[in-house]
């Protein structure tokens, strides 16, 4: 995004200069899913999609949002005084929740303010642009007020904003990713502790590229609900028999011991996923340290076929996708990411071999599916941030 072209807007939109500009990504899950909610680990990374922000203080209480990627909506006003969640508000309750949510935590924000967004994360390819928007709001906001404000009572806040106000119940991992991504760097991250650690992602004749299966995630929801119940059966039962509080502290060699006292094969394989899954994210945190990049390929390509076999969570334009990105030239490893039941994919490629995968796999998805795949090719990039004037 040329970065004129949002001043420009800017001084359009408000008839005035903006004061400061700021940049939250987006972001993607390496490995780890399905283990947030089960006291695991994820391995996101922050990608350079995301969301700029331009801001200027106003002397009232009024504050105008305008977005370019919904600019037949206009330019919505709201006061500080009225930051109730409002149906009709749109996209703004987004800004407004992390406003509101800032002053009740004891935030000065005394004054209103006009801000400018645009978000070039492609639509609806799950790399979460509405964590991006409620973190560069938070930084905005800290620079703007000069508030005093660690970044990882943001990230909660931001949390807060998606759970109690938005209604999205939500895990931690979108908001830590933006919050605390690092150039060139993957962030191993226990959800429950929030105890962290970066990884380097040596990405130098290989990208990253997010393969959107475009079908609306109709099931992703309600199967979602179904197997955090299932997990929580499991869990119910493994407790019989060993004291643990989550199925992410269950080690796979206990599990094999001790998994016959689940005694229902559906919920084994669910357990099963899960406590492997989570084993997966420390050995692809050891590869990464190691530079073992090919490693970090097998355990993608692992992570999928769990997620296939035993969560049961992909669907056949997920793995078809997946399933015919492994055999294609150049490729380290490919999996599913997100919820399932649609949405994306995400597969690590030589950048020589990368025009030949889009055009193979996309051949492939349409004959199979009917439907035309949108792909994308991602950097690692760092967490959000205020922009400087040279940048």
């Amino acid at each position: 995004m040329r970065l004129d072209f949002l001043e420009n807007s800017f001084k359009r939109v408000f008839q005035r200069e903006h004061e400061h500009r700021f940049f939250a990504p987006g972001r993607i899950n390496l490995i780890g899913e399905h283990t947030d909610y089960n006291g695991g680990n994820v391995f996101p990374l922050a990608i350079t999609y995301g969301t700029y922000a331009l801001v200027a203080k106003r002397n009232d209480r009024m504050i105008r949002f305008m977005s370019l990627n919904f600019e037949e909506l206009g330019v919505l006003e709201n006061s500080l005084d009225s930051l109730s969640f409002d149906p009709a508000a749109d996209w703004t309750n987004y800004p407004k929740g992390v406003t509101k949510f800032f002053i009740e935590n004891g935030h000065a924000i005394d004054h209103g303010f006009d801000v400018l967004y645009y978000g070039d994360i492609p639509n609806g390819a799950g790399l979460s642009s509405s964590a991006s928007i409620e973190m560069a709001t938070g930084v905005l906001l800290q620079r703007l007020f000069n508030l005093t404000i660690e970044r990882i009572e943001m990230i909660k806040v931001c949390k807060m904003v998606e759970n109690e106000y938005i209604g999205v119940h939500s895990g931690i991992m979108d908001q830590f990713a933006i919050g605390m991504g690092k150039k060139g760097h993957a962030i191993w991250l226990n959800c429950d502790t929030l105890e962290y650690e970066y990884a380097p992602v040596e990405l130098e004749e290989e990208q990253i590229v997010i393969m959107n299966t475009n079908k609306r995630r109709q099931l992703a929801s309600s199967k979602y609900n179904e197997r955090r119940n299932e997990c929580e059966e499991a869990l119910k039962r493994i407790q019989q028999n060993i004291p643990v509080r989550s199925l992410g502290e269950v080690t796979p060699e206990k599990f094999e011991e001790i998994k016959s006292v689940i005694n229902d094969e559906l919920l084994i394989k669910r357990a099963a996923h899960v406590i492997y899954e989570n084993a997966r994210t420390e050995k692809a945190l050891n590869y990464l340290k190691a530079g073992d990049l090919l490693a970090v390929g097998e355990l993608m390509n692992d992570s999928h076929r769990s997620l296939k076999n035993d969560f049961e969570v992909t669907g056949k334009e997920l793995d078809t996708l997946v399933e015919f990105a492994w055999k294609q030239t150049g490729v380290i490893g490919a999996r599913m990411t997100g919820a399932g039941f649609g949405g994306c994919a995400i597969a690590i490629v030589k950048t020589s071999s990368i025009p030949s995968f889009i055009e193979n796999v996309g051949a492939h998805y349409f004959k199979e599916c009917g439907l035309k795949a949108t792909f994308y090719t991602a950097r690692v990039g760092d967490g959000a941030h205020e922009m400087k004037k040279n940048a």
